[in-house]
């Protein structure tokens, strides 16, 4: 199941991406898929046919992971 994240990286915009797998504490990068902007835009500096960056944890703010459709099936508390 892949999930839709939204990255802050020091001193510049969030980007939007898709990872694989949340990842670890041990892990030393992240693997985004399908980078952009969160308008959809590319990004300046990756070329246009890339479809897999790597950042270092060490550039990383935090990370947001954005609801997906199916979370929107859940039922919550029901009072009957």
């Amino acid at each position: 199941m892949a999930y839709t994240v939204l990255i802050h990286i020091s001193n510049e915009d969030p980007i939007v991406g898709e990872i694989e797998e949340l990842p670890s504490p041990a892990d030393t990068s992240l693997k985004i898929q399908n980078p952009r902007k969160r308008d959809g835009k590319d990004l300046h500096y990756i070329q246009n046919d890339v479809t897999t960056v790597f950042w270092p944890w060490s550039r990383i703010s935090f990370m947001e992971v954005l609801p997906s459709g199916a979370e929107d099936e859940i039922i919550g508390f029901v009072r009957e």
